[in-house]
């Protein structure tokens, strides 16, 4: 088995070991109970409008450039991830909100990137280096939107 994939199946079988690594890579501190983080990013409230935004913006998320979602009427929606639409019946608040912020921990091989990651990651610009794709506001935004997203 390899590195990433044992420490990823430690992680769902003792989700309190991945806590402290977790944190260490990310711009804050978060509680990871299973697979999910529970509470908002530093106590924030998402705006599911805002959240909209950031899902489709080329200069945030752009989230749109990977998923599907049937309720927008938008061109050009991606096939490389799944399908959103119904997730906020599939998943709740903090099982949407883990998958942002750090998808690497949950799947290693995944080409989604961890948004709210500041170390450990692959391919990002000397600019960008050290500060999270999303700030903790934007996630919240974006959880609140997806969670609107049932079928």
């Amino acid at each position: 088995m390899k590195p990433a994939a044992a420490a990823a199946l430690l992680c769902l079988l003792v989700p309190s070991a991945c806590n402290q690594a977790s944190n260490d890579r990310l711009a804050s501190p978060v509680t990871i109970v299973g697979d999910a983080v529970p509470a908002p990013l530093e106590g924030r409230q998402g705006d599911a409008q805002r959240g909209q935004q950031v899902f489709t913006s080329r200069d945030s998320g752009h989230c749109l450039l990977c998923h599907q979602l049937a309720s927008l009427d938008a061109e050009f929606q991606g096939n490389v991830g799944p399908p959103l639409t119904g997730i906020g019946d599939r998943l709740d608040a903090g099982q949407i909100r883990y998958r942002i912020i750090d998808a690497q921990t949950i799947w290693p091989d995944t080409v989604m990137p961890s948004y709210y990651r500041t170390d450990g990651l692959r391919q990002v610009g000397e600019a960008y280096k050290g500060a999270p794709a999303l700030n903790a506001q934007e996630v919240e935004d974006l959880v609140a939107f997806l969670e609107t997203q049932t079928d």
